[in-house]
């Protein structure tokens, strides 16, 4: 390719991205995601599998871990996109130490939380309290901290994990928007994260709070956690609801790679530990691929 058409390709992608991302802020975001959250659980045989394999196809699943690698085996799509693997399919870093990663992903961004900042993209910050909601103080408890963004692929495992052992303290549903939240989409929609629809949870743990924000995105047809069953799509038009797990009659404590909920389809998770928690592993950097279990911190 010479130096003019390699010019015209990078004209064209360039184009194509702003079209691809001019072209979410006019569709019915809530109402297509609605659809697929339908599709998603349509039981019909014919149908189902057609589906199924037409998505396997599309974005290729790698089932050779799954619990089930039998596709006629699942019920609907959506039981697809929320598979199990198999018992030591990832295994959990073995320190004690370790700060494990969450989900199977991509890192978007990860680093140190600024003046109350968080980066999304080149050229596009956003703040932590925005993140969490007006409504919530918890963002002062992260001033100065680590942040991570791991993106899920449609064909990532989608459950999700605690890094660390901890005690539900909060849990916050934010309406919001559905845009796309891949790596196209978060160079240029600004604030994408903290506009989205998302499910904040505060945990105590050894190291301190912990946040982990799960990020809805359009076609993601719910968020789940294993505490609260559905949480997302929010029902009756809310846009705030908060919960409170501070009495002893309604603790929830979670072990270290145990299963805190999960998404339908992919998205992205934000993670937020508070100054002098822990020091990300050095290796990590936007464009790594992680998986559950790794170690992507140590903690001290």
């Amino acid at each position: 390719m010479n130096a003019t058409e390699s010019r015209d390709s990078r004209w064209i992608s360039r184009w194509g991205a702003c079209l691809f991302v001019g072209l979410q802020y006019l569709l019915p975001q809530h109402l297509l995601s609605l659809l697929m959250y339908r599709l998603a659980r349509v039981e019909a045989a014919p149908f189902k599998g057609w589906m199924i394999r037409a998505y396997v196809r599309l974005v290729g699943v790698d089932l050779s871990q799954a619990a089930e690698p039998d596709l006629a085996a699942y019920p609907h799509l959506a039981a697809l996109f929320t598979r199990t693997l198999r018992p030591n399919a990832r295994p959990l870093d073995p320190d004690p130490a370790a700060v494990l990663s969450p989900v199977d992903g991509t890192i978007s961004q990860i680093g140190t939380i600024v003046d109350g900042r968080i980066i999304q993209a080149k050229g596009h910050d956003y703040s932590v309290s925005d993140l969490l909601g007006d409504g919530s103080d918890a963002h002062h408890l992260f001033d100065g901290g680590r942040f991570a963004t791991i993106y899920l692929s449609p064909r990532d495992y989608h459950r999700i994990h605690m890094p660390l052992a901890g005690d539900l303290a909060e849990m916050t549903y934010l309406g919001g928007r559905l845009f796309s939240v891949n790596r196209m989409t978060a160079q240029r929609v600004p604030w994408l994260f903290a506009r989205n629809e998302r499910v904040l949870c505060l945990f105590g743990t050894a190291a301190g709070p912990m946040a982990l924000v799960l990020v809805g995105a359009i076609f993601v047809g719910g968020i789940e956690t294993v505490w609260e069953g559905e949480v997302a799509p929010a029902r009756f038009g809310l846009r705030c609801r908060r919960w409170h797990y501070t009495d002893r009659s309604r603790r929830v404590h979670l072990g270290r790679g145990e299963e805190m909920g999960h998404f339908n389809l992919g998205s992205t998770i934000v993670l937020l530990f508070p100054p002098g928690a822990l020091t990300w592993a050095p290796a990590l950097a936007a464009g790594r691929t992680v998986q559950l279990g790794q170690r992507i911190g140590t903690l001290g």
